[in-house]
């Protein structure tokens, strides 16, 4: 599994990138993987306040439906519209076309909150991947 080096992750599989007052949101190469071909992706509104680990949308496969979990409180400034008619770029490029929300953080102590890349890599490695 892809786990990038210049993220911080969730132990429910979401991934994110901060730079400057703004975090790019998304879920991992793992949780795409687990999900199968995802076939509908439902994100908040531009304005929506997003709460840390509070679901701020849903993600549809084949195989289940499954909640998004923010890995940082803010306003939701930006979601990926592309999304919309091609959700399959979660599976494709989770961690790059396949992203899913831009927040302004609210609350940059949250960060140390997340796991750096080596715990996520651990977990994943418990969860037996």
């Amino acid at each position: 599994m892809d786990v990038p080096n210049d993220l911080k992750y969730t132990r429910e599989h979401e991934w994110v990138k901060v730079e400057d007052s703004r975090a790019q949101v998304g879920i991992t190469d793992f949780a795409q993987h687990q999900l199968g071909d995802i076939v509908y992706v439902e994100l908040p509104e531009p304005g929506t306040q997003a709460t840390f680990m509070e679901p701020f949308g849903v993600v549809e496969s084949v195989k289940a439906a499954s909640d998004l979990f923010s890995p940082i409180s803010g306003q939701v400034v930006e979601i990926n519209g592309g999304l919309e008619d091609q959700p399959e770029l979660v599976n494709k490029e989770p961690y790059g076309e396949g992203w899913m929300i831009v927040v302004e953080v609210s609350d940059p102590a949250e960060l140390d909150q997340l796991l750096s890349p080596e715990e996520y890599a651990a977990l994943l490695e418990e969860e037996g991947e």
